[in-house]
């Protein structure tokens, strides 16, 4: 039986870092443990944190906006360390696991002045600012890709592929393979665009639909995740080919939309990519140009190299180009089975377990626990001694 454990978790306050923070947390209380989570406001208002999860809100500051934005942030990080080193102190956690994000680093910082063992997971195949800094410092690095790139050197050993976390909704869908195709059956095409869509491909896709031929035509069926600006347009275009489409914001049955598809156009964030290769679907990526180290690109290289996706950079997501790649994997007998095959080899569907066990495998084991409870026991014991003699002294 595994011994509880107290785990401190840290993460910045995007979707993309906190969301395996809250996969790590859930998998962490199901174990019998008692997790906290570390972040700011904006972190702590996204959805999906389990029950149990006991949070905290700490200063961290952004290093933006030149000098005087420098010394505000290292002001609010001091200050935030400061408030961790008190948490750590009084939760006592047996191991620190920061997610990337500013609101991640006092944690962090203050797991290192308490000697705490700590644990970085990266979500993308770029480490970002903050896990670069703290990489040479920690006692494991949890990364989702082969082809990870910003790495320092000389740090490979701590280096551990555990892949991104991923909702087990999606998971089912691997266990179910892929949809059969038949060459007179409908070919089901699902769009995606990150959390609000993306203009570029409500512009391209339907223009490069428009030029497949009447065949095809004949046997799509489109999902399309359109901003709201674009939606009524996006509809138009789509009735006037006579193409079956549905159009919406928000895909909120997103498990069942992937389940149904044969071919995925999506940006090529953390999530999108590890979902994709969990479920093993085949995908024709346009990663967002301007991402922070243009990270969405080298997010998709494991599963390019593998030949489960067709990365085409902005700039060259042209119609023509479209049409071409979407008959090229739509008509050629077994291209998509094929490419789905390669794509779920690069799915890493055991992501939480390893993870999970990648932090516990750094906590004290349970005798330690009892010599360092010993330790402190004897200690205060010493302490309130000298205390008594000095009193009676008096």
């Amino acid at each position: 039986m595994t011994a509880t454990r107290h785990y401190l978790l840290a993460a910045g306050g995007t979707g993309g870092h906190m969301l395996p923070a809250y996969a790590l947390a859930g998998e962490l209380i199901a174990r019998g443990h008692r997790v906290a989570l570390v972040s700011d406001d904006r972190g702590l208002k996204i959805p999906g944190a389990p029950h149990e999860l006991e949070t905290h809100v700490l200063p961290a500051g952004r290093v933006t906006g030149g000098p005087v934005g420098w010394i505000k942030a290292a002001l609010a990080i001091r200050k935030g360390r400061r408030m961790a080193i008190d948490l750590i102190r009084d939760f006592d956690p047996a191991v620190v696991v920061g997610f990337g994000g500013y609101p991640s680093l006092p944690s962090l910082l203050a797991a290192g002045a308490t000697k705490r063992p700590r644990v970085l997971h990266e979500q993308n195949a770029v480490l970002g600012r903050v896990n670069r800094m703290m990489a040479p410092r920690v006692d494991a690095v949890a990364v989702a890709y082969h082809n990870i790139q910003r790495y320092p050197a000389g740090h490979e050993l701590k280096k551990h592929i555990t892949g991104n976390p991923v909702r087990d909704e999606i998971i089912a869908i691997r266990e179910e393979g892929f949809p059969p195709l038949t060459e007179d059956g409908i070919f089901r095409l699902l769009v995606v665009g990150g959390s609000l869509g993306a203009t570029v491909l409500s512009d391209v896709v339907p223009a490069a639909i428009a030029m497949l031929p009447r065949a095809l035509l004949d046997r799509l069926q489109v999902v399309q995740q359109c901003r709201d600006a674009d939606l009524d347009e996006v509809r138009g275009k789509y009735a006037d080919m006579g193409v079956a489409a549905e159009c919406a914001t928000y895909i909120a049955d997103f498990p069942d939309r992937l389940r149904w598809a044969h071919l995925v156009i999506a940006r090529a964030g953390a999530s999108t990519v590890a979902e994709l290769a969990c479920a093993g679907r085949p995908a024709i990526f346009v990663p967002y140009p301007h991402a922070m180290d243009n990270h969405q690109t080298w997010n998709v290289v494991d599963m390019v190299e593998a030949g489960g996706a067709r990365s085409i950079p902005q700039p060259q997501f042209t119609a023509s180009e479209l049409a071409k790649q979407i008959q090229r994997m739509a008509l050629e007998p077994g291209a998509l089975e094929n490419a789905a095959a390669r794509a779920a080899s690069c799915g890493l569907p055991d992501a939480t377990r390893d993870l999970a066990d990648l932090v516990e495998s750094l906590a004290a084991p349970p005798m330690m626990d009892v010599i360092r409870v010993g330790a402190l026991s004897g200690q205060r014991a010493a302490a309130s001694g000298m205390a008594s003699a000095r009193m009676g002294g008096e």
